[in-house]
Order: structure tokens, then C-alpha cells, then sequence
């Protein structure tokens, strides 16, 4: 199998944190000037224009995280000039010079706050030596700010002042400073960092300018459409190539491997036009014939089948066991046992996959809207037989990532179409279906747990047999569960097992993956344990959490560094400032009248090394439609939000993004194989309206090292919504998504 279905998440996000940042001031081939433009590279992340501006580079993919912003920050500050002198720019994907460059996990600002820093501080130094050399004077008798780098004390007594841009070729010419040693600002002077800036793109996209990868255009470009074989694993027996060339406009007919199989078979057949009206509409000529036999055992209801008969076996594999928990079980004062499930579910993207490239010459080049430009890189290397520097990737800006960007099958299908017709660029653009029927889905899953109280109503035994979708005693990409999931470090008595269901569907990660299910699980069924012991989830929290302490991994199973570990006092910390927020005053809620009920519910997950905690109010009307009234959201992300204004909107997106996993009715269904949604019609995501009237974000500041934002927000409001509508209706969610009629009244 090739590589987007190998993918192994753990290993990456090791990877990112371990060797993500190269910081190659020499490297300036890879932040070239503009055309026309007459600047000075000072590194390859610093261009200085001759007015005194700076083009900063953003080496990371930007997906809407604000990546493209922040990072040109963090850099800024530490330069020690003004915003309004720069203007960002996204940079080259070139991991030789750049580290990891990955939109995914949260992990841009822990693998970047530290470096960045240094990148402009060193800088900074730089041009301070170069008016010291210049002037012949002490460097401690310069400073800097706005882009200059004046004379404030020492001895001659004349003093100077000149800007960066007047310096920058001799600023350019010094090595730079040991990165490790190099000065950096006290926080208590940031002038950039922790002050709200609007994104840089966003004056474009409000003015609907391109920036997007399906906006991208090229001289002699050539579109592409795609037909794939609707099921997953499935192979392409036949297909009428003449009748589409004979029809106005065509270019080419190009069978395609995508990926999904052994190297061979071909999955898909590309139709490239001079329009990509021509090339799609030409789809209904191709009359493709698919061998799908093998992949019609698979569907959603066999799935639950086998699921079920696991369920009352054996499980297959342990992911964590301690002490006894079956002995503490049969001896706990009272027992609380629930089944819990959750779909497949799409990334859906708003803007669909597509790829720009032109192969000539032996190289190919890449106008891409990925997350992961180096395993793109990889996998069209092996696809292409090229080696991987005869591939060069542009990053454009992404219409939403999610996770489905971190699989690069689209890269790989238009770099065979581009080579099939090398010379002329190629755009490749998948329609909404293909897009919802070939994704790389959020897998599902099924939980049987236990939890055991004792008198006191302390919670002291955990059982969950968790079936998954894995092959060979492995769970599927996205799929697994590690030891660590709360509460199971807190308690002595656990056992987390687990079995697999086999799948012919790909599975990938999708924002706050693992973890949107699992809290959804988790803290659910926390709540009905919380009723049984007399109390509601945020006491029970408190009382499992205990004292404030750092819960070591130790040797836990799958314990390998890419997993942080976790803080119960950080934890406790934002579900105390949560609950002050929102008033809380225990679980509430109920019959308001003329059928409505309202309920208020609590959630709290710890993930990409966020600490979340959640209120929500909701109403349920008569017919069981869920409407979320107000969401307070608390969070500690460590020492500094960089970007506040930012940091606000990811948190509130993440929000009204998990609103969606419960509330829209998001599910994949498999029927003989293949995805059975087409479009948003069946397959809908949140609107404008269902957005809550208000979501309240505040943060718990500790000090502890700067994380990121992009998922940690999401996974608690998904069942402080579940809990909100137990407390209204007297119904617990155990299923996913929720359904209006089963709400009914």
C-alpha cells in the first residue's frame, strides 16, 4: 500500500518536535526576491526593501490557524521593528532549509514560538554589529526599535541613528549569532507579540482576491477532472477513452493510481480539457467499469454487526491495564456501565481538493494547498520515479485542512496527469462529491465501559472494551486510543482493552483527532458517573483529579514523547475558572414550557496540550431540534497568546466546528464499499444560524511553555452539548450525531 494510508501520526508529530525548526540563515536561495525587487536577504526568513520595509517569511502551511500572521509576529517582535513596516509571505516548502513545515496537531507554535524568537533576535544582533562596525563603537551603546538601530550612550558623544534598510548589506555580510545565546527581549516590552492583529490575508479574502490553491492560474494551463472508482481498494476494468476525446475540448484521457492500491492497478481516470466545465461534464462519456467485488462485504451495518459480536467476546488487545479492575468493580458501592458509538465522519473542506503542476524537464512543480509539503513530496517521488529535489512545492493558502490536507493522494494524482502531458501546468479540481466519497474519514468506534464508586462517591475503577476499526492486532490511521485517556491515569483499578473491526475505508485525522470522539465518550459517560455519585462533573473532576501534580507516562504502552503529560493542576485550574464564568451551580435544566426544555452541561479535555473547559447552555424545541444558546469557553495554553484576537476566533471556531460533529447530522454510511454522501444537502455542516448567540472565551495564563490553539478548543464542547441536552430532556446522547426525533416531545 502506498503512502497516504501508512501515515503514522505519532511518528510525525515526534518528528515536528524533535527536528522541526532549521534555522539556515545561510539558505537564502530559499527566500528569493520578488521580481523587480530590490532587496537585501539577510536569512531565509528577512528580506529588507530599500524604504525600509521588511518581508517576513511564514514557513508553515496556513490553513485559516493564522500561521501566515503569527509567525511573521514572533519574528517581528524580536527584529525589533513595527508591524505596519511588514508584509508576510508565505515561504517555499523546502524542509532541507525550513524543519518541519506542517499544518496539523497544534504543534506550529510549540516547535516555533522559541525559534522564531531567536531568528529575529539574531537578526536584530546583526544589524547592531553592523553599526557598530560602521560607527566604531561599543555594541552596548546601541539600540534598536522601529527598524533602526541608534546611539543612546558611550563615547564618541556624537550620536547616530540609521534604519535597517541603510545597514542591511553590511548587516547581511556578518555571521550570525549563536541562536542558543543570542539576547532576547524581556515579554514585558513586546510591542507585536500579545497585541490582536488581523490577519494578513484577510483584506484579500474579504475582496474575494486569489489566494486559495483553487485559484491558482498559469500561463497554457490545462484542467483536469477525475473519475474514481467509488469504492475504496477497488480497480478500474474498462473505461471508453474515445468516446471522451472525440468529444470538443478534450486533451487527454489518464488512467490514474492514486494511491490507494499496490502500485499497478489503476483507481481513477483523469480527463484533462481546455476548461474544467469540459473536463467534468465529459465524465458522463468515460462509462468507466470498476472491479469492486472484494470491497462489497464492507458497509455500515456489517460494521455494526461485527462490532456487536466483539463486543461480547474476548477483547483482542490491551491498551493499558492496572491493578484489578474487574475484582474493584464487583466490590464497588455502585456501578455505572453505558455503550457509547460514533460514525465515520468527513473532513469536508469548503474548498475541495485540487493541485496545480507542471512536470518538464525531469522536474516537477507544485502550486499545492497542503498541510504536509514533504510527504507530498515523498509519495510523488515515489510515484513519479523522480528524485525528491527534482520537485519543487509551493504552498498556497488552504480553504480548510482539518486533517485532509495531511494526506497528499490529490498531489499524486495530478503529478501523473502532469506527467502524462509534460510542459503545460495542469490543474486538477475534485467536485464536492468526489471530495465527501474519497476522503480519509474520522473513523468511528464503539465503548462498552464500567466505572466503579466507592461510598464516598470517589470514582476508583475504569473498564472500557473499545472496538475500532485495525487490521492485525493494529488500529486503523486515527484510530486508537492511548493509555493516558482520562481518567484512566488517575486510578489504580483500569483496564482499557480493545478489538477490531476490518475496513476497506482509509482513515485520517481530522481536527483534534482521536480526541473529538473520545472526550465526547469519555466525559459523557463521566456525567452519568457524576449522577450516581450524587454529584455533577465538575466536582467529580475535581475529586479524580486530586492534588495538583504531573502525571508521568512512565512506561506506559505507546508512550513515546510525542504524548505530553498531564498537569492536574492546570486542569483544575480551568474547570474552576469555567465554572465561575458561567455561574455554575450544578447540572440545571428541564421543562420551560409549551414543550421546550432548556439544560446546561459541562466538558473538559486535555489535548495538543491544551486545557479546556466548557459550559453550555441549550434548548430543545418540541420536534427535538437542539439549538445552543451560549457556550463559556476557559483555557490554558501556557505563558502567551500571541495573537489574542486570534486566539479568540480559534477558540470560538473550534466551537461552533464540534457544535457540528453532534448537532448537524455529519455521518459517513458505507453501503457496498463506498461512501453513500454527495454534497451538503446529506451531508450538512453548521450554518450561520446555528452558531450560538454568544461564545465567551477567556484564559487561565500559566507558566508553562506556549502551545497552540487550533483543536484543544474542540473536543469538550461536543459532550458539554450532550450533557446540556440530558439535563433538558432526562435523555443521555450515547450515539452520535444526535437525532432531533428521538428528542421529540
Amino acid at each position: 500500500m502506498n503512502a497516504p494510508l501508512n501515515m503514522n501520526r505519532r511518528a510525525l508529530l515526534k518528528a515536528t518536535l524533535v527536528g522541526g525548526a532549521v534555522l539556515a540563515f545561510d539558505a537564502r536561495f530559499a527566500f528569493a526576491q520578488a521580481p523587480g525587487e530590490k532587496a537585501v536577504i539577510i536569512n531565509a526568513y528577512i528580506r529588507v526593501l530599500p524604504d525600509n520595509s521588511f518581508v517576513i517569511g511564514s514557513k508553515n502551511p496556513e490553513i485559516g490557524q493564522g500561521v501566515k500572521t503569527m509567525l511573521p509576529m514572533i519574528i517581528a517582535e524580536e527584529l525589533d521593528v513595527d508591524w505596519t513596516q511588514v508584509t508576510a509571505e508565505t515561504t517555499i516548502a523546502d524542509e532541507k532549509t525550513y524543519g518541519m513545515q506542517v499544518a496539523g496537531g497544534s504543534f506550529t507554535t510549540p516547535m516555533n514560538y522559541m525559534p522564531m524568537r531567536q531568528i529575529g533576535a539574531a537578526a536584530r544582533q546583526m544589524f547592531i554589529k553592523a553599526a557598530a562596525a560602521r560607527w566604531g563603537v561599543p555594541e552596548d551603546s546601541l539600540t534598536t526599535g522601529g527598524g533602526r538601530v541608534s546611539q543612546t550612550s558611550g563615547s564618541p558623544t556624537a550620536k547616530h541613528s540609521v534604519t535597517y534598510a541603510e545597514l542591511a548589506a553590511e548587516a547581511a555580510k556578518i555571521a550570525a549569532p549563536d541562536l542558543k545565546t543570542v539576547p532576547l527581549k524581556d515579554p514585558a516590552t513586546f510591542k507585536i507579540i500579545g497585541k490582536s492583529k488581523i490577519g494578513v490575508d484577510t483584506p484579500a479574502i474579504v475582496a474575494g482576491k486569489p489566494l486559495f490553491g483553487i485559484d491558482v492560474k498559469k500561463p497554457g494551463m490545462l484542467h483536469a477532472a477525475i473519475e474514481a472508482c467509488p469504492a475504496y481498494g477497488g480497480t478500474l476494468t474498462s473505461f471508453d477513452a474515445d468516446a471522451v476525446k472525440a468529444l470538443p475540448g478534450i486533451v487527454a484521457v489518464v488512467p490514474l493510481n492514486s494511491g490507494y492500491n499496490p502500485k499497478g492497478p489503476h483507481d481513477a481516470v483523469a480527463i484533462v480539457a481546455e476548461s474544467w466545465w469540459v473536463a467534468n461534464q465529459a465524465r458522463s462519456a468515460l462509462k468507466p467499469v470498476w472491479n469492486t467485488e472484494a470491497q462489497k462485504r464492507f458497509s455500515s451495518a456489517a460494521f455494526k454487526a461485527s462490532a456487536e459480536a466483539k463486543m461480547a467476546a474476548a477483547p483482542e488487545g490491551s491498551i493499558h491495564k492496572a491493578g484489578d479492575a474487574a475484582k474493584a468493580l464487583a466490590s464497588a458501592a455502585k456501578t455505572v456501565a453505558a455503550r457509547y458509538d460514533y460514525p465515520y465522519i468527513a473532513h469536508a473542506t469548503l474548498e475541495p481538493q485540487n493541485c496545480t503542476a507542471q512536470f518538464k524537464d525531469g522536474k516537477i512543480e507544485f502550486w499545492a494547498p497542503t498541510q504536509l509539503p514533504a510527504d507530498g513530496r515523498k509519495m510523488v517521488s515515489e510515484a513519479l520515479g523522480i528524485a525528491p529535489d527534482a520537485t519543487t512545492i509551493h504552498m498556497t493558502r488552504i480553504g480548510g485542512g482539518f486533517g485532509r490536507r495531511l494526506m497528499n493522494d490529490y498531489m499524486v494524482q495530478v503529478a501523473q496527469i502532469a506527467k502524462a502531458l509534460p510542459g503545460r501546468p495542469i490543474k486538477l479540481i475534485w467536485t464536492r462529491t468526489d471530495d465527501l466519497r474519497h476522503d480519509f474519514f474520522r473513523p468511528g468506534g464503539w465503548h462498552d465501559l464500567k466505572a466503579g464508586l466507592d461510598g464516598e462517591g470517589r470514582l476508583v475503577a475504569l473498564a472500557d472494551h473499545f472496538i475500532t476499526y485495525g487490521k492485525d492486532g493494529k488500529p486503523g490511521t486515527g484510530a486508537a486510543m492511548t493509555a493516558t485517556e482520562f481518567p484512566a491515569p488517575m486510578l489504580t483499578d483500569v483496564d482499557l482493552s480493545v478489538s477490531y473491526v476490518e475496513s476497506n475505508v482509509p482513515t485520517g485525522y481530522l481536527r483534534a483527532p482521536s480526541s473529538n470522539a473520545l472526550a465526547f465518550v469519555f466525559q459523557s459517560f463521566l456525567d452519568e458517573v457524576a449522577l450516581a455519585a450524587g454529584t455533577d462533573l465538575p466536582e467529580l473532576m475535581r475529586r479524580t483529579l486530586g492534588e495538583a501534580r504531573v502525571m508521568k507516562h512512565g512506561n506506559r504502552p505507546g508512550m513515546d514523547g510525542s504524548v505530553p503529560e498531564f498537569n492536574t493542576g492546570r486542569a483544575r485550574a480551568v474547570i474552576d475558572k469555567v465554572c465561575q464564568m458561567a455561574g455554575w451551580t450544578g447540572r440545571s435544566g428541564g421543562d420551560a414550557g409549551n414543550g421546550v426544555r432548556k439544560g446546561r452541561g459541562f466538558g473538559f479535555y486535555y489535548s495538543h496540550r491544551g486545557y479546556f473547559a466548557e459550559v453550555v447552555d441549550v434548548t430543545v424545541a418540541k420536534n427535538g431540534k437542539v439549538s445552543v444558546d451560549k457556550v463559556w469557553v476557559a483555557g490554558d495554553v501556557g505563558r502567551q497568546i500571541i495573537n489574542p484576537i486570534n486566539a479568540l476566533h480559534q477558540a470560538q471556531g473550534s466551537v461552533i466546528d464540534g457544535l457540528g460533529q453532534i448537532l448537524s447530522g455529519q455521518k459517513i454510511e458505507i453501503r457496498d464499499g463506498a461512501a453513500n454522501r454527495t454534497n451538503f444537502h446529506d451531508y450538512p455542516l453548521p450554518r450561520i444560524g446555528d452558531a450560538p448567540a454568544d461564545v465567551v472565551v477567556e484564559w487561565v495564563v500559566s507558566d508553562n511553555d506556549t502551545t497552540g490553539l487550533g483543536e484543544p478548543a474542540l473536543p469538550p464542547v461536543i459532550p458539554a452539548i450532550a450533557n446540556a441536552i440530558f439535563a433538558a430532556t432526562g435523555k443521555r446522547i450515547r450515539s452520535l450525531p444526535v437525532v432531533p426525533a428521538e428528542l421529540a416531545v
